[in-house]
């Protein structure tokens, strides 16, 4: 008896597929031939009593540095003079990591400093309420 199972493999809205395969299937996906941005994955799969079943999974691809801007948000309204940080790096490097440059520069997030404010004003009121002569005595 034959085989009849098939997976196409289509990327984004092309009508014809760039993989057709009979079942399990394992290939690498390039991303090096596809340009940067958002794209599909459509998978086509038919049964040997033809019945065809469809997945769709949308990626992103990014071959080039990671672009980070510090200071501007999408659609953000602004005005006078915005301090604006922009870091760009990437994996080119194979053989070497350079640390300086290869993270961002981020502010100490609010949450942390109510944290810090609270047990502080927590070991002041500790201190005043409780710090008494009489309780402490001493060994000599």
């Amino acid at each position: 008896m034959e085989d009849t199972r098939v997976i196409k493999v289509f990327l984004d809205d092309e009508v014809e597929p760039f993989g057709e395969f009979s079942p399990p299937v394992k290939f690498v996906l390039d991303t090096t031939k596809i340009p940067d941005g958002k794209h599909t994955l459509k998978i086509v799969a038919k049964s040997s009593s033809m019945v065809e079943g469809i997945k769709i999974i949308p990626f992103v691809v990014r071959n080039g540095p990671e672009i980070s801007v510090l200071g501007l948000k999408d659609n953000e309204v602004i005005d006078t003079q915005t301090p604006i940080i922009i870091n760009a790096y990437g994996s080119e490097t194979k053989d070497k990591f350079i640390i300086r440059g290869s993270e961002n520069p981020k502010a100490i997030p609010s949450w942390i400093w109510a944290l810090l404010i609270i047990i502080i004003a927590y070991g002041l009121y500790y201190v005043v309420m409780y710090f008494r002569q009489d309780l402490y005595k001493s060994f000599f």
